[in-house]
């Protein structure tokens, strides 16, 4: 890690090839200097997450390692507690399990995400494995044999009583609400507000936020890529938290066309082209500007900044696409964007 540089860097790869080409990214990523790679978690679209992470531990030395994330719906909290000792095994201090609601896992085979109470007792359960505690399971009792009791459990959340859940309950928050420092403020407070009941301090919770991120001179031409990310958000529930950005969107509820949802299309020109029909070249732009790090490497470097002077620990990047790895975005952050973050580092 780079511990003297602020804010830490991570990079999203998503599963989408042979996990012994995976770790050869994450390996790039920390050769140019990210402090962490992040694995999501969705069985149908990609390789398995646990499995590339084993990859990238045993490809990495010193990069950090997380699910982004995973589920207690598809995956049992026992399963998950097995699969979480086993790569920390093997990159001692360095894993993170990312845990969240499931989505692009629990959609496409039907099955629904996970509700808060679900969330409060997965972790419960997960944290006692991974001491090593005695649960009780459809009346028997069983532990973890070989325990690991040092895994941070992270929690990714976006509505107001999931970021309360995670401020009470979690070891770290992931943060769903972009860069908009509206959002962030509102997304922090509600994360403040779980801590306080639990008697904790946001302080001592690790903070990190995902955001969508392009080095570029051209961020009109870059935005456009983004209509299906905002179309997606406000079909989701997400148009008030736009509107707190002035961006006013109206999707329907089904949008046909578009395989298998409108954050992972597989085909994403044909999607960019049926969101145009409700996101505008400007309104994508606004969403680029606001919730993203879309810009100069200097232009991104002086957010990340802003960000931690605003109490963000940590930010992971994320590329347009879910097929491809991230090896432009490594290249042009870890290039550019991470001396100008870091101009005191030497690399």
């Amino acid at each position: 890690m780079n511990e003297n540089s602020g804010i830490r860097v991570g990079v999203r790869i998503p599963p989408c090839d042979r996990v012994d080409r995976l770790a050869g990214t994450a390996r790039r990523a920390e050769e140019l200097g990210f402090d962490q790679v992040w694995f999501p978690d969705s069985q149908l679209l990609w390789r398995d997450v646990f499995t590339a992470l084993t990859a990238a531990a045993l490809g990495t030395e010193r990069i950090g390692l997380g699910s982004a994330v995973t589920n207690v719906v598809t995956r049992h909290p026992a399963v998950v507690a097995s699969a979480a000792r086993s790569v920390a095994e093997l990159a001692p201090g360095r894993f993170t399990l990312g845990l969240g609601v499931g989505n692009s896992s629990v959609g496409p085979i039907g099955m629904r995400s996970s509700t808060g109470a679900e969330l409060r007792s997965g972790i419960a359960t997960l944290r006692a494995l991974l001491k090593g505690e005695e649960c009780e399971f459809n009346g028997v009792r069983s532990r973890l044999r070989d325990p690991d009791p040092d895994v941070p459990i992270h929690m990714a959340a976006s509505g107001p009583r999931n970021l309360r859940l995670a401020g009470e309950i979690a070891d770290g928050v992931i943060l769903l609400s972009g860069v908009s420092r509206t959002t962030l403020a509102g997304a922090t407070a509600r994360v403040r507000e779980g801590a306080e009941a639990a008697g904790r301090t946001t302080e001592a919770i690790p903070l990190t936020v995902s955001a969508f991120c392009a080095v570029t001179d051209d961020v009109e031409a870059e935005a456009r890529l983004l209509k299906p990310i905002c179309a997606s958000i406000a079909q989701n529930g997400g148009a008030p938290f736009l509107a707190l950005a002035g961006i006013e969107l109206d999707v329907p509820a089904r949008v046909e066309g578009v395989y298998p949802d409108l954050v992972h299309a597989e085909d994403w020109d044909a999607a960019v082209e049926i969101c145009s029909a409700w996101v505008s070249d400007e309104t994508a732009l606004r969403f680029a500007q606001e919730f993203c790090l879309f810009g100069t490497a200097k232009e991104i470097a002086e957010r990340l900044t802003a960000l931690h002077a605003d109490g963000v620990t940590d930010v992971f990047l994320q590329h347009v696409g879910s097929y491809d790895p991230p090896t432009e975005l490594i290249e042009s952050v870890g290039s550019a964007v991470l001396p100008a973050l870091r101009p005191d580092v030497s690399r």
